[in-house]
């Protein structure tokens, strides 16, 4: 990688305006090709929102009107009211392609898509951020500075600034390696065997709990915990990356569901690698290290151990020069039959206490623990959905949550002295996303609805706009601004499961004509976890699958997140029997409106959602008129241990519950038109979940169709191959008859 800089102050630039298409006064086609390329029709889409120490700015990753993936580091400069460009990624990147290690976390974080910064932290007095750009490594000053910390040809994982600022550490070629700023870095953990990987999360860690980093700074700066993975224990999976021009075999450790996952140890070390002890996780090397945390005054290290299973989670408090480690506290699945969803919703606070999300009485609801007792501070039928911020001087807790209605979130404050004192900080009509400053002070806020693309702004403590960050209007010169014509408004409604449990659904329909009746494109997840049904804005692609003439149509079944446990909880053991059932229902009130051509009912779904769409065909031979699978695990003994047990339990227990949730076994009941789409060289559900599909189809004289894309992986998409894929979609449901109405 070569720096290519006329001056570090070209980086420094003047905040343009956001580029537009011109103004159109007459309505436009919106095309698949249209609605992935640039500038992006939602309008600019800032990431990874961060007040600096001091309050001052706020710096974000900004998208650019002619590379729509490609984000630049900008700051707001709060007292001036002055926008700059901090640093321009590509005048700063090399293009240096990056290391295997960075491209599969990058899939991991499911950013692999985008291109220039994707992460940056700022420093402890607010004079500068640290960039990762193209496998290494620079220090940002706003002074127009720009110090580069690394040079070489390997990637620089999970780069990090120590508390104060004194150090910067990253993991490079398994090992962590730590320096002053400014220094030549050195590895602090010593190089194994091939198998040991130090200050790296093991795969299922990133994949399936959030957890992307391996190691974890004391606030003074005097001692770091650090994550030694053994994975020989692991299956290999010899994973073919099959491309355009070639195929490149990967032996990848990877723990399929029934198997044996890596060791994980956690050891506390000096930052020079020095007086290193090991952390006491107990008897049993079959758990999960699901977090880490630091006590805010360097007292203790907290570790929350997960037992396989996933039915309880320990708290462990451990002591940082001995590693002796005590249970603090214990969390258990709130049901029988039922799993603990991880949380990041936790804050530890300096006089001892603890906020803490759990769902315990059957929602997920915020607690207080203090001197070893608990106090409930939400409660009710409805789910705190992201702990925002606390601020620990004032007494106030901030949190986004359905209180109000589950398909709207709001941003709300409750104050810690009289828990049941819960102020709604934001406007109704509206979803909302939230993020604070550290001390609790400012919040960012992002909110969108069906007609309002998403837009953000500062608030103070009681939901008062303090500046627009991105306003992002829909006037004449917004890039969506020439498709509002045809812009169509969302229905939402409610329909009863077979055991009378509501189900939300929404709706967006073209301008109906009287007589005529429409095809659906029934697009559904399924699985355990994504709220598919809510009031946000949902971008260009529904508009423009609904200017094609169809009904666009999505379901949130039994299984789906921010219900509650018993909403969750017929999962259990079971997938691919009630979110079926559900889903049904959900074809069958559409056969009711005389709106809808009962004939022509396509599903489509991605991931768990290719795997609902195999499963539903199997079900209900005639129901649907044609179905699109994408990516869809077929077997679930293929997939990963901590998402596939979390929900199915161990096939070596289990395997009846794992013969029923496979689309294996009654694939050729499969009698309606099908297309199957999968990336050649997807990490995630791995292409052998569809070849092992083809076959049986194959050798049973099933008709089915496919689209394969040579060197992608789960994601399918890009400028080019996105368009691609939906015009394949739209071709296959025209050649089998499930048009629009003449």
């Amino acid at each position: 990688m070569r720096l290519l800089l006329a001056t570090a102050a070209s980086l420094f630039l003047s905040a343009p305006a956001i580029a537009h298409e011109p103004t159109m006064t007459e309505e436009k086609e919106l095309t698949f090709e249209r609605v992935f390329a640039s500038p992006s029709l939602d309008g600019p889409s800032p990431r990874a929102a961060k007040l600096s120490p001091d309050g001052r700015y706020l710096t974000l990753l900004r998208n650019r009107a002619d590379q729509r993936d490609r984000y630049d580091l900008w700051a707001y400069d709060r007292e001036n009211a002055d926008w700059i460009m901090l640093v321009d990624s590509e005048k700063l990147g090399s293009g240096r392609e990056l290391s295997e290690d960075e491209k599969m976390q990058r899939e991991r974080e499911r950013v692999g898509d985008l291109k220039g910064i994707i992460s940056y932290q700022w420093n402890s007095d607010g004079t500068g951020v640290l960039v990762p750009l193209d496998g290494d490594l620079y220090l940002a000053r706003l002074n127009g500075d720009i110090l580069r910390l690394t040079d070489t040809e390997e990637s620089e994982l999970n780069p990090t600034l120590s508390p104060e600022g004194t150090y910067v550490s990253f993991v490079r070629d398994r090992r962590l390696w730590v320096s002053e700023i400014g220094k030549t870095a050195a590895p602090i953990t010593p190089k194994e065997a091939d198998t040991i990987r130090w200050g790296e999360a093991e795969f299922v860690a990133q994949e399936e709990m959030g957890r992307m980093t391996g190691f974890w700074w004391s606030p003074d700066e005097r001692r770091i915990a650090v994550q030694r993975t053994d994975e020989s224990p692991v299956g290999i999976v010899t994973r073919a990356a099959i491309g355009a021009t070639g195929t490149k075999v990967f032996d990848q450790r990877y723990p399929v569901a029934g198997s044996d996952n890596a060791i994980v140890q956690l050891f506390l070390m000096n930052p020079d690698g020095g007086n290193r002890v090991e952390v006491d996780l107990g008897d049993d090397t079959d758990i999960y290290v699901a977090r880490v945390d630091w006590a805010p005054d360097n007292s203790a290290l907290y570790v929350q151990r997960q037992n396989r299973e996933q039915t309880v989670l320990d708290v462990l408090r451990v002591n940082p020069q001995t590693g002796a480690s005590e249970v603090a506290f214990t969390e258990n699945a709130a049901m029988q039959d039922f799993w603990i969803n991880l949380s990041d919703d936790y804050r530890w606070l300096k006089d001892g206490s603890l906020i803490w999300w759990s769902e315990r009485d059957g929602f997920g609801h915020l607690y207080r623990r203090k001197a070893g007792d608990w106090q409930q501070l939400t409660d009710g039928e409805w789910v705190v959905t992201k702990l925002v911020g606390v601020d620990p001087e004032g007494g106030h807790v901030f949190f986004s949550g359905t209180r109000d209605n589950v398909l709207e979130e709001h941003i709300y404050r409750l104050d810690l002295a009289d828990p049941a004192n819960i102020t709604r900080l934001t406007e109704a009509g509206f979803t909302h996303s939230a993020s604070m400053d550290d001390k609790g002070q400012t919040l960012y806020i992002t909110r969108s609805g069906d007609d309002t693309p998403p837009q953000s702004y500062l608030a103070d403590q009681d939901g008062e706009r303090l500046v627009w960050i991105e306003r992002n209007a829909l006037d004449p010169t917004h890039p969506y601004a020439p498709y509002l014509a045809s812009h169509q408004p969302t229905r939402y409604g409610t329909i009863k499961a077979e055991d009378g449990t509501p189900l939300h659904w929404e709706m967006v329909t073209p301008e109906l004509e009287t007589g005529k009746r429409y095809p659906v494109f029934f697009h559904h997840y399924g699985g355990p976890g994504p709220q598919i049904v809510n009031k946000g804005w949902n971008g260009a692609l529904r508009q423009a699958i609904v200017d094609k003439g169809f009904i666009w149509f999505a379901l949130d079944n039994r299984g789906s997140s921010n219900r509650g446990v018993a909403f969750e909880q017929p999962l259990y053991r079971a997938m691919g029997g009630v979110e079926v059932r559900d889903q049904k229902v959900g074809a069958e009130f559409l056969k009711t409106l005389d709106f809808v051509d009962p004939d022509k009912i396509a599903l489509y779904g991605w991931s768990y959602g290719g795997y609902m769409t195999l499963k539903q065909m199997q079900a209900d031979p005639g129901l649907f008129a044609a179905g699109i699978s994408g990516a869809p695990v077929t077997r679930w003994e293929l997939y990963d241990t901590h998402y596939t047990e979390r929900f199915m339990g161990d096939p070596r227990k289990v395997p009846e519950a794992y013969e029923a949730a496979s689309a294996i076994p009654e694939a050729t009941k499969i009698a309606n038109p099908l297309l199957l789409i999968h990336g050649m060289a997807d990490d995630n559900v791995v292409f052998e979940n569809s070849s092992e599909l083809i076959s049986t189809l194959q050798e049973a004289n099933v008709r089915f169709e496919m689209m394969l894309y040579p060197g992608y992986t789960h994601r399918v998409s890009g400028e080019q191959i996105s368009p691609h894929l939906w015009n394949t979609v739209f071709r296959f449901l025209e050649s089998h008859g499930v048009t629009p109405p003449k």
